[in-house]
């Protein structure tokens, strides 16, 4: 062989092992683990609103805080999962609503925003923990926003409107779910609702124990299903969580509530199947509210560690993490300062919830610019940027958004930190993205590179083996 030869042939194929081995050898050997193997448990992990910059600004932060990963990605760094991307439109538009989404994997079948499992002729779509409940399986879900929220009621039941979320409560009631957690206690105390009905004593005659803060989720027992609302209506932002002494005394985080549903469940002969939701990163996104989001999205990714661990120890669960839809797409602008920028979120203390939630019509420039530099690390506005936050509270400016009921100026403030944070944002509401799909375990070994959201459905009951005939 002439030596050039050798050197396109040989090194080429010396290289190629090179690089084949460190990058595939891994990826290979998980197929081969759980080939043709059923999955006992199914976890399903949606950051809610994560749009691909929120998942990578969260690596990023981690990185340069404390030298590592985010574990989602780091998943992707080890080669552990398979990894795809999944188109997420609903029935009668591109970009979805977190009920349509919910219902494309829950029931199979696309439908249009804001609908729970009913499709645009009126049928109704049986979710996929009713089918799991009746193959003999234990279910649940936890979440950060109420348990009646449209991600969780997408896996649980059917409605017209997924804002009926007094009556879903009801229908959660006759389920006989296992685990249901989240906030939302507005929904199921008598005192809250319009009705009067005590729907939480619905579940305490069937047998529930009903936690209200964190000691009592941790003492309940294995042997009685579980209702836990923490929160009037969603639980606190994280950042805000961290630093309120009570709060994180009464309130669990997505972590703990997560490992607590599996605790609960992981012993059952027949196995779970648990939805995990990080929700508030949604709410985040809509508000533009960096904190909130990039703290959420790491709380989130914590309860990734907890399912990740049981996981890897158990090897016959289905891990699939991912999000319904983008929101807002925020990320990092490129400049001479971005990085330093980028690290004034280190000292960030507080979400631009808290912020703005705490000015009043009456306060003065000074205590506006004392509260944002409280809450954002020292970040100093000017006076004339601290009357235009307060003209929204004197009715001369006025700011809509989903989740913004006192139309309070989360726009304006986002704006001005974009200079002191190089984090900007396209919008206020959901996009079209494709959304990350990463999974793990038995039957992850089919997941195809590119899915339809409504492939979800029957992928995840074939992979558990159990027959659609519902």
């Amino acid at each position: 062989m002439k030596r050039r030869d050798f050197l396109k042939t040989g090194s080429l194929a010396a290289l190629g092992g090179m690089l084949l081995t460190p990058f595939g050898a891994k990826a290979n050997t998980i197929k081969e683990e759980f080939h043709g193997r059923k999955a006992k448990n199914i976890i399903f992990m949606v950051s809610d609103g994560m749009s691909v910059g929120t998942m990578i600004m969260a690596d990023i932060y981690l990185k340069r805080k404390n030298g590592q990963s985010s574990n989602w990605v780091g998943l992707y760094e080890d080669n552990l999962v398979q990894r795809a991307l999944m188109d997420m439109a609903s029935a009668n538009a591109i970009v979805t609503d977190s009920a349509a989404a919910s219902s494309s994997w829950g029931g199979g079948v696309r439908v249009n925003n804001g609908s729970l499992n009913v499709s645009p002729n009126g049928k109704e779509n049986m979710p996929i923990l009713q089918k799991f409940k009746q193959a003999g399986k234990k279910v649940g879900c936890v979440t950060t926003v109420p348990i009646t929220h449209a991600t969780p009621a997408g896996f649980c039941v059917t409605s017209k409107r997924r804002n009926a979320m007094d009556h879903i409560a009801e229908q959660y009631a006759e389920l006989n779910f296992d685990v249901m957690m989240g906030g939302g206690s507005q929904y199921f105390d008598k005192d809250k609702r319009k009705d009067k009905k005590d729907v939480f004593d619905l579940f305490v005659k069937k047998g529930y124990t009903v936690a209200k803060t964190k000691s009592e989720m941790l003492n309940a027992p294995k042997n009685k299903p579980i209702l836990g609302t923490f929160d009037e209506d969603a639980v606190p932002y994280t950042v805000d969580h961290l630093r309120d002494e009570k709060a994180s005394k009464n309130i669990p985080s997505l972590a703990e509530m997560a490992q607590k549903a599996i605790d609960q469940m992981k012993d059952h002969k027949n196995g779970f199947a648990l939805q995990i939701e990080g929700g508030k990163v949604d709410w985040a996104a809509h508000g533009n509210d960096i904190a909130a989001l990039l703290f959420d999205q790491i709380a989130f990714d914590e309860a990734v560690k907890v399912v990740m661990d049981f996981a890897k120890k158990d090897k016959n669960t289905l891990v699939v993490i991912t999000s319904d839809h983008g929101n807002a797409n925020p990320g990092l602008i490129y400049g001479g300062k971005t990085n330093d920028n980028f690290d004034h979120l280190q000292k960030f203390t507080h979400s631009n919830d808290w912020v703005l939630q705490g000015i009043h019509a009456s306060s003065s420039t000074s205590f506006v610019k004392d509260r944002i530099a409280e809450a954002c690390g020292g970040f100093a506005i000017t006076d004339e940027q601290a009357k235009e936050l307060l003209s929204y509270y004197n009715n001369l400016k006025k700011e809509d958004g989903l989740y913004n009921h006192k139309n309070l100026p989360f726009r304006a403030l986002a704006e001005m930190q974009k200079a002191y944070t190089s984090v900007g944002w396209i919008s206020m509401d959901h996009s079209s993205d494709y959304t990350e799909l990463a999974m793990y375990g038995p039957g992850s070994e089919n997941l195809k590179s590119f899915v339809r959201n409504t492939d979800m459905h029957n992928f995840l009951l074939n992979a558990a083996h159990v027959e659609n005939k519902f």
